[in-house]
């Protein structure tokens, strides 16, 4: 039987604050995942998402930093919103499906539509970076939006496993 929510990490723990996803999906799964909900570290394999996806889930939650343009450490929980393949330019198509091994989740997730096994609730639990060179560490505010991340990320996916329609 497959899992009711997949919670996937994405980024590049090896450039700061990118790897916030990493560090949250890390610290979620070491906590103990809710029953029916499956810990994925897709990095920045957006490939191995899509094929994590055929595996069929009900809910799907992406957790990255994004750059909103907030106060670094700030997190947002936001219900994705992914356009079918045929609203998209020939040339964009060609650009999303160039090379699909090293991509941001919005291109895997235009690729799961397009193969009908993108979930139908989908959202990105993301941060504000501060900083994303080259190091290993997340920086002070990042940290500390990890720590509301992982509490955040607990009551959602509690909540997507009881009524996977209705956060």
């Amino acid at each position: 039987m497959s899992r009711r929510v997949l919670v996937a990490g994405m980024g590049n723990d090896l450039r700061q604050d990118d790897g916030f996803g990493i560090a949250v999906v890390r610290r979620f799964a070491e906590a103990g995942a809710p029953e029916d909900v499956q810990v994925l570290e897709a990095g920045i394999a957006g490939i191995g998402l899509v094929q994590e996806l055929m595996d069929g889930y009900e809910a799907l939650v992406i957790v990255d930093a994004v750059d909103r343009g907030g106060e670094p450490g700030t997190v947002y929980l936001l219900e994705a919103e992914v356009p079918a393949l045929e609203e998209i330019s020939s040339e964009s198509r060609q650009e999303i499906l160039a090379d699909m091994h090293l991509t941001v989740p919005s291109k895997a997730l235009i690729l799961a539509q397009a193969l009908n096994v993108l979930p139908p609730r989908t959202y990105i639990l993301g941060c504000q970076p501060k900083t994303c060179g080259l190091g290993m560490d997340l920086s002070e505010p990042v940290e500390h939006g990890a720590g509301e991340a992982v509490r955040r990320l607990r009551e959602l996916t509690s909540r997507l496993v009881r009524d996977p329609v209705s956060p």
